[in-house]
Formats: C-alpha cells, sequence, structure tokens
C-alpha cells in the first residue's frame, strides 16, 4: 500500500506546474481544478478525541490516559478517535467544508518527555519515562492509522526533539542537550513511532536543538530520522516556526531564506505562511524544481495512503452513527475512571453513603466543565461535572452541599466583592458536612501552551508546584473545620498541595483532565464501584524541591531515573488501590536471540474484585546506566478477588544497553536486578502504602 502510494505520488507530481508545486506544501493546500484534486488543508487534532470540529467524544488528556499503563486500551482510543475523525471528514466534505480541523491527517500524539514538572504542555505526552512513553504511542499510531487498505487517519508524531519548555521563549530557545540524553532519553519515542508504528509524519518543534532550528535541521531530519532510522514519510513544521528562523534564530536573514532552509533539510510542509516564500527563494536560485518535488512526492503519498483522492475507500460509510456514540461514550467513562489516581487513603475511602447525612463538595473545581478538557479538545455533549457526577451518583439518599469556596487563580470571585468572598460560604458548608469533597487544581486557560498565532489562550507554564494562593486560602479554611476532607487535584501535572499540615485531609486523588465522564468516574471511585487502579506516569515532587533550571535540558535530577529521593512527594508508578496485592518473581531465562523472558506472579489478596498495574523494574552494574531502577515492562491485568495471574514479561535485548557519553548504545554484560509489584519498589512508595515487591538477580 505504501508504495504504491509513493508510486502514484511520483506520477502525479510529475503532472504539476511550480506554482502548484510550491502551494501544495502548506497547511491549507489548494485545489488543482484542472486534475480533479480538491483543496485540503493538512491541520487537525486529535490528542484525546477528535478536536476543534464540533461535537466529539472526549477522552481524559493524554496524561491521565498514560497513567492507564495500557497500551491494548489506549490503541481502542485512538481507534475510536479516528472513527469519529473519518465520520466527520465524511460529513463535512459532503457539504462541501473543507476547512481546518476537519481533515484525517492528525496531529498527535505528543511523545516529547515530560521532563519538568512546570511545563504546561506535559499535559499532552504519555509522561516522563522513555520505555512508558514509546509504547503507548505505538499503540495509539496504530489505533489511528488502523490496519484497512487505506489510512482509516494519519498520525503524525510530535515535537522533534528535545521539546519541553519554557513555553515563553520557546520561539527562540536553543536547546542544549547531550549526545547520551538524546539517544538515551528524547529520541526512543520518536525512534520506536517511526520504526515500529510506521507513523505517516513528524512534526518539528518550535526550538533549536544544538544550535540547529528543529524544522530546518539537517542533523534531526536527514541523519537521524531518514539515514539512521529510514522514514520515508512526511516532514511538517510547527505552526509558523520556519519564520523563527530569521526573526529568534538569526540562522537566516529572510523569509525566502528561511523557507529555502527548510526545505532544503527536508521540511516538507509547512504549517503557517512562510513557504508562501519559495516562489522568491526558486527566484534567487536557493531552492530547484527538484526540492519542490521531493517535498511533493512526500505530501501527496499522504493523500494517496489516506484514500483521499480514490473515488471509493473502506471507510466511506461512516458517518453521523460514528459521531458521540453510546459505546464511545463507555470508552470515555472508562478511561476517566481507570485514570484516577489514588496518592492518600487514610481509611476513609471508599465512602458508604448509607453512613452519610450530608456531604459538601467545594472548590473552584467542582462544577467546572472546562476542568474537565485539557488543551487541545473537542466538544462533548455530555459532560458531567464532579458536582453533577455526586449529584447523580446519591440522587436524594445524601444532601450535597455546594459551594464554590474560591476562584480558581484570583482574589475574589465577584468583581465588587471583598478579597476572599466565598471562604465564609465554604467554611459553614463544611461545618454541616459529614465529609468534604474539595475540587482543587487548574484548567486549560492558566495551564496549557502559550499563546501563538494558532491556539486561543494565554496559559502557558506553572510558575511553581503550589496551589494558586486563593485555593491555599481555601483549603486551610475548610481543613480548620476538622471535617474529614477528600482533596480531588485537577491538573495537567503534578501539583503539591501541602495537605501534610491538616491530618483531616483524609485522602488525595489525582484526577488530571479526565473528560466528559470525569464526574461519574469520581463519583464511582469515591463510593466504590470500582477499585483505583491507575499510576503516576511522572514524579511529583514537593513545592520546596530544588529543581534544576527550566532551561537546563540534562537530565541530571530529573525524573524518577535521576531524581533526588528527597525532592519527591509522590513516586513515578505510584498510586494505591482498595484491593491488595503480593507478588512473585520467578527466575529470569536468557533466549537465544539474547532477549529475556520474565515471569511474574500477582495475587489478588483482598476480597475486592480490581483492575492493577503490575511494573518490572530493572537495573544493571554500569556506569553509564541511570542511578535508579528503570522501567522494563508493565501490564494493567483486572484481578478477581483472591485470585492470582502470571504474566510473561519479554525483555528486548535492546533493553540491556547503556549510552555513553558520546550517546553510542553498547551491550552491558553481568549481574542485573529485577523488581516486581505495583510499584517501583523504593522506600518513599513503600512508605505511602505500596505493597512490597519481589526480587530477583540474574547474570546476562
Amino acid at each position: 500500500m505504501k508504495e504504491d502510494a509513493q508510486k502514484q505520488a511520483h506520477d502525479l507530481v510529475e503532472k504539476l506546474k511550480l506554482k502548484e508545486l510550491m502551494a501544495q506544501l502548506r497547511h491549507d493546500a489548494p485545489a488543482i481544478e484542472r486534475l480533479g484534486i480538491p483543496s485540503y488543508n493538512w491541520w487537525n487534532e486529535g490528542l484525546h478525541g477528535a478536536a476543534r470540529s464540533g461535537t466529539a467524544t472526549v477522552f481524559p488528556q493524554a496524561i491521565g490516559l498514560a497513567s492507564l499503563f495500557d497500551p491494548e486500551f489506549l490503541f481502542t482510543i485512538a481507534e475510536t478517535i479516528s472513527i469519529e475523525q473519518r465520520a466527520k471528514y465524511n460529513l463535512y466534505s459532503k457539504e462541501g467544508d473543507r476547512d481546518i480541523y476537519k481533515g484525517l491527517t492528525v496531529w498527535s500524539p505528543n511523545v516529547n518527555i515530560f521532563r519538568d514538572p512546570r511545563w504546561g504542555r506535559g499535559q499532552e505526552t504519555f509522561g516522563e519515562d522513555p520505555l512508558l512513553t514509546s509504547v503507548l504511542a505505538v499503540a495509539f499510531i496504530k489505533g489511528l492509522q488502523g490496519e484497512g487498505k487505506v489510512l482509516r487517519t494519519a498520525s503524525c508524531v510530535k515535537h522533534l526533539a528535545a521539546h519541553s519548555g519554557p513555553e515563553p521563549i520557546r520561539h527562540s530557545f536553543n536547546a542544549q542537550v547531550s549526545a547520551k540524553d538524546l539517544e538515551e532519553t528524547y529520541l526512543p519515542a520518536f525512534k520506536a513511532a517511526v520504526t515500529e508504528a510506521d507513523v505517516d509524519a513528524v512534526m518539528g518543534a518550535y526550538s533549536a536543538l544544538n544550535g540547529e532550528p528543529c524544522c530546518g535541521s539537517f542533523t534531526l531530519i536527514e541523519k537521524v530520522l531518514r539515514q539512521k532510522w529510514g522514514f520515508t514519510g512526511m516532514y511538517i513544521s510547527d505552526c509558523w516556526a520556519i519564520r523563527d528562523f530569521h526573526l529568534n534564530h538569526k540562522v537566516t536573514r529572510t523569509e525566502e531564506e528561511s523557507a529555502a532552509l527548510a526545505l532544503k533539510a527536508g521540511c516538507d510542509l509547512n504549517c503557517g505562511c512562510e513557504y508562501q516564500a519559495l516562489e522568491k527563494a526558486y527566484q534567487k536560485k536557493l531552492i530547484t524544481r527538484e526540492d519542490l518535488k521531493r517535498a511533493a512526492r512526500r505530501v501527496f503519498a499522504t493523500r494517496f495512503r489516506l484514500g483521499l483522492l480514490d473515488k471509493q475507500t473502506e471507510y466511506d460509510t461512516l458517518g453521523l452513527e460514528s459521531l458521540d456514540s453510546e459505546q464511545h461514550a463507555e470508552y470515555a467513562y472508562e478511561a476517566a475512571r481507570r485514570s484516577l489516581v489514588l496518592l492518600k487513603n487514610d481509611h476513609l475511602l471508599p465512602l458508604d453513603s448509607r453512613k452519610l447525612s450530608k456531604i459538601a463538595i467545594i472548590g473552584p473545581n467542582a462544577d467546572s466543565t472546562r476542568a474537565l478538557w485539557g488543551n487541545y479538545h473537542g466538544t462533548s455533549s455530555r459532560y458531567t461535572t464532579i458536582l453533577k457526577g455526586l449529584r447523580d451518583h446519591l440522587q436524594d439518599n445524601v444532601q450535597v452541599l455546594y459551594g464554590e469556596g474560591s476562584s480558581l487563580t484570583k482574589e475574589r470571585v465577584e468583581r465588587l466583592a471583598k478579597e476572599d468572598d466565598r471562604l465564609a460560604e465554604a467554611v459553614f458548608l463544611a461545618k454541616a458536612s459529614d465529609v468534604v469533597l474539595l475540587c482543587l487544581g487548574l484548567d486549560e486557560s492558566v495551564e496549557g501552551e502559550m499563546h501563538d498565532d494558532g491556539n486561543g489562550g494565554w496559559a502557558g507554564d506553572k510558575k511553581d508546584l503550589r496551589l494558586p494562593l486563593c485555593q491555599q486560602k481555601l483549603l486551610k479554611a475548610v481543613a480548620s473545620t476538622g471535617k474529614p476532607v477528600i482533596v480531588l487535584l485537577l491538573s495537567g501535572g503534578a501539583l503539591d498541595p501541602q495537605i501534610e499540615a491538616y491530618p483531616n485531609v483524609k485522602a488525595l486523588i489525582q484526577g488530571w483532565y479526565p473528560g466528559q465522564a470525569g464526574g461519574r468516574a469520581v463519583a464511582d471511585l469515591l463510593f466504590g464501584r470500582y477499585s483505583p487502579s491507575a499510576v503516576l506516569p511522572i514524579t511529583f515532587y514537593k513545592a520546596s524541591a530544588d529543581l534544576p533550571p527550566f532551561t537546563d535540558y540534562s537530565m541530571k535530577g530529573r525524573t524518577y531515573r535521576y531524581v533526588q529521593q528527597d525532592q519527591v512527594l509522590f513516586p513515578f508508578g505510584f498510586g494505591l488501590s482498595y484491593a491488595s496485592f503480593s507478588y512473585a518473581l520467578e527466575e529470569a531465562k536468557t533466549q537465544e536471540d539474547g532477549s529475556v523472558l520474565v515471569q511474574g506472579r500477582v495475587r489478588n489478596t483482598s476480597s475486592v474484585d480490581s483492575r492493577h498495574v503490575i511494573q518490572l523494574y530493572l537495573a544493571g552494574e554500569c556506569p553509564d546506566l541511570p542511578p535508579h531502577p528503570v522501567l522494563a515492562g508493565f501490564a494493567s491485568l483486572f484481578l478477581p478477588a483472591g485470585q492470582e495471574l502470571t504474566h510473561t514479561f519479554l525483555l528486548k535485548e535492546a533493553q540491556f544497553t547503556a549510552v555513553n557519553q558520546e550517546g553510542q548504545r553498547y551491550a552491558v554484560k553481568g549481574r542485573f536486578h529485577l523488581s516486581f509489584g505495583g510499584s517501583q519498589g523504593d522506600e518513599l512508595s513503600q512508605r505511602l502504602g505500596a505493597a512490597p515487591v519481589s526480587h530477583t538477580t540474574f547474570i546476562r
């Protein structure tokens, strides 16, 4: 299929005139009427649902989906997104609407490493671990692209490479990254997307990498992506990134020089308007016709792979019945339930509604639809806020008291009122209740991507990991009542609510941005309709942590593999359950091909049915390996009460390698240590409530 599309593209490109070639390399490609080619807008989003084009199923934000540690279910979610996107394309096209966000080239997933907890766009990623990100990226891409004769949608993985803030300076920033950190941390997920998932496209970052703008980097695009990994697909610039070459990075002087640099380096499609300067670049002999044809062949190959230039495809019948369906809503509901991470439970949860008279639901995120979204979202027809979810669950059996408590970030809710105008209400509601659910955190208006020509907010990065001051006051006021408090955090990354000062804060839940069914999922968790199973795909740091400078891209002191343990609030891989588990690790067996088979047994030792994320960590005796054990395998399993399952991990030969300072991988021999359980097995995880893990060593 791919080879046929490339041949069709080659033949078509030979028929194009010079100006037609140039115009087809922009994201808003015009029609070529003489050849019967319709216009096409390449810019479409599908991070956690078909986005920005009307009604669609809205799943938890990507970081929440990562907390499932479940590539099989993530494949189903991505498949659902692509079905809805294809259905939208069919319906919109029939109405002659070929506008932005209504096409089939989906610019997702974001596989950048979430290396710094302040980064606003970290919510779009699958976390901080290269293996987890790689495995989930492959599943998501395969789900988007499908297994048919043509691609159901075409995935674009982004942003190559080493891109994770700071947001305000991204257009001029030069990330200085060692060869070791690139190979070990920043590039593995992109490599997996290309070599394992056959991703259709790759998008470059705004920033420069070691002095080369990523959208015009011969090193990244030609040497690494095409020569080393064998990528034959399309390279896309981030939106209006090419003008940064002359305006901010100062590697060129004019727009035509910038356009020429990008095209020559292998950037095939320009999101933005800089490729309007290709004609001037051609006139100045900065580019050749062959440069244009090479890019056009890659661009049209994608359209042929999607069947966009064919009369019929196997997906033409997808329509309204495939949008916002009951089945898709059930997937969103299940994803929301399985994304909530229980971080603390001091013998309070699950609640028994028969023992409650009144429950207070307080906080700026308690009845907020925006807090369900996350950035790059669609529009659901069935949002359930936290307040609505609790009301629907409890019906009239328990009285629900609601108060906003505070603004999300401002001193007051009402413009003419005095500061902290909702605190007194929060206090008297809390005093009247048996238990308080305090809904705190952020939303996409204050945490996300910086404002740009291509997006609509002024969010950006977090200044620190504390709650906004108004919410700190709210927490203190509610906790001062002495009533038992459950804190629910809705955010796209790590926050430290600093609850250790309040012993009556009995439970803490990380809810991420949980999507359309967030309120239903939270209610189910609180009242024990299911046992929580999600675990953290990132490290949660203390608010007092001495974080490395945001602009320092060295991995030293970053992520669970390199962090100083005294800086950690909640560890990567940590999450509590209503069930209890025990683990047994059997002897590792080396295979003829150099891979290693490891079997682990897990038993549900409780009377509660529960899903559980099992994790395998590997450590070796080599100075070039990270100082802490690294994730080597994981699975999400459902275990009925009292039952045991055996899971087999296959560790590839490449997992027994280290990367030296020159960025070269080499095989590591000798003694290896494995730990198996429901957490890293570190001291803090077990102190916080994780069960002891099972260990074994072997020689390889």
